[in-house]
């Protein structure tokens, strides 16, 4: 292919439960990475019990994707006949790969399981060729790159190692304020170690100044007119590079999000699916600019201002802190298709489209505006008509939780297809 040698990278995407699972594998990921209940650097998420795991991995397996583990948090010692139990148990399930940041997890890894595909996480903070090398040497299939290095940096790196050895970049999602995620913040204020998958974001907290003398005055940090953000990241979203990703070696392009909803996981996969495919379909990977409608479609999802982390920009220069407080606002997720069946006395089928059977995850209103997310396409526009409970009886508007009701729509639905509101919530 013009400007690069380098095979076509995978996308992949998140999964913090079966249900973010399902949307990853159904919007275009080639590969999925989660978590068993302990050991990974998302412990507020779902994650999987062994049984969830073992049908996760039949699941991924049967569609043709890969699934990889991740067992990155940094284990204190008495932790580890829990870990070698639970290795054990999951050694046979077939799991691709296995995320590690810590040496004496990837002894044991190596000692229980000595087939495993071993992944270093980005915990281990990879910066350097030499770094590489040595990970490289130590059997590592893959290295998930600091998210502090450059472009011309990972190039680098790309040329130092044997072709054999992948490497994985985050392309979207939230950054740590911290130096690739190791950080001390958390369990110092509460408690909760952040290296062990259990931070509370304090990086993200409001601050004040209190001088010792006057402990009820509280000075606030001043550093625009809403407020102070020192320690809180932007999001970061490089759907625009996706090319220069690729032209410097990357071969997985990594998506954040396992606490994110199974919405975002959806939209943030089928972008970056959508991009990628056309930057391969162009044949030009270094001057490809995907379609402007894609970054739109992140702008979708629940967010903070977005940057494009440190590819372009030195930490030391740009810190790529925000200036406002809080998330950008998601447009609102509806509802998920489940499929055609209808009740009897229900017309299926007439000049104003077909009735769908649907899961409720937010409020819809019959006469308000929605967009269908399909596999390989932005939104869909149309307006929300017909609307029928789970017996038959007409509707105004679906309120209730996950409840099931039927859509007439006019336009195709395809089981699990998503609908969302045309405007933001």
């Amino acid at each position: 292919m013009k400007n690069t040698c380098f095979p076509r990278p995978e996308i992949l995407s998140p999964a913090g439960n079966p249900e973010k699972l399902a949307a990853a594998l159904r919007f275009g990921a080639d590969a999925v990475y989660l978590a068993g209940q302990r050991f990974g650097m998302r412990a507020a998420a779902d994650n999987f019990s062994v049984e969830e795991l073992c049908a996760a991995v039949s699941t991924v397996h049967a569609a043709g994707k890969k699934l990889y583990l991740t067992l990155n948090t940094l284990p204190h010692g008495y932790e580890y006949p829990a870990l070698e139990a639970f290795l054990t148990e999951i050694k046979d399930l077939g799991i691709d790969a296995f995320i590690v940041a810590d040496l004496g997890v990837m002894a044991l890894l190596r000692r229980v399981i000595p087939t495993a595909a071993i992944h270093i996480s980005t915990q281990a903070s990879i910066m350097s060729p030499d770094a590489a090398r040595a990970y490289a040497a130590m059997g590592a299939e893959r290295l998930v790159l600091a998210r502090e290095l450059a472009l011309d940096e990972i190039a680098a790196i790309r040329a130092a190692i044997p072709d054999t050895v992948e490497l994985e970049a985050f392309v979207h999602g939230s950054m740590c304020i911290s130096y690739s995620g190791r950080c001390l913040l958390s369990i110092a204020l509460t408690g909760r170690d952040a290296n062990r998958g259990a931070c509370t974001q304090p990086c993200r907290w409001g601050y004040t100044i209190v001088e010792e003398k006057r402990p009820d005055d509280h000075f606030p940090i001043e550093e625009s007119p809403v407020g102070t953000f020192i320690m809180s990241s932007k999001d970061m979203c490089m759907i625009e590079h996706v090319g220069k990703l690729w032209q410097a070696g990357v071969s997985s392009f990594k998506i954040e999000g396992r606490m994110k909803s199974a919405y975002y996981t959806a939209v943030v996969t089928n972008a970056y699916r959508m991009a990628l495919d056309a930057c391969e379909k162009s044949g030009d990977v270094a001057s490809f600019v995907p379609d402007a409608a894609l970054y739109d479609e992140l702008c979708s999802v629940s967010h903070r201002e977005y940057c494009t982390g440190f590819y372009f920009d030195s930490p030391m220069d740009n810190a790529q802190t925000v200036t406002r407080g809080g998330y950008v606002r998601e447009k609102a997720y509806l509802a998920v298709a489940l499929g055609t069946d209808v009740p009897e006395g229900l017309e299926a089928v007439n000049e104003k489209g077909r009735l769908y059977k649907f899961i409720q995850r937010n409020k819809l209103i019959t006469g308000a505006g929605g967009e269908l997310l399909t596999p390989g396409k932005v939104g869909i526009p149309f307006e929300i008509g017909e609307l029928y409970a789970e017996d038959g009886t007409p509707l105004d508007c679906a309120p209730h939780p996950s409840m099931i009701f039927y859509m007439r729509m006019p336009i195709e639905v395809n089981e699990g297809d998503i609908v969302r509101a045309a405007g933001e919530e």
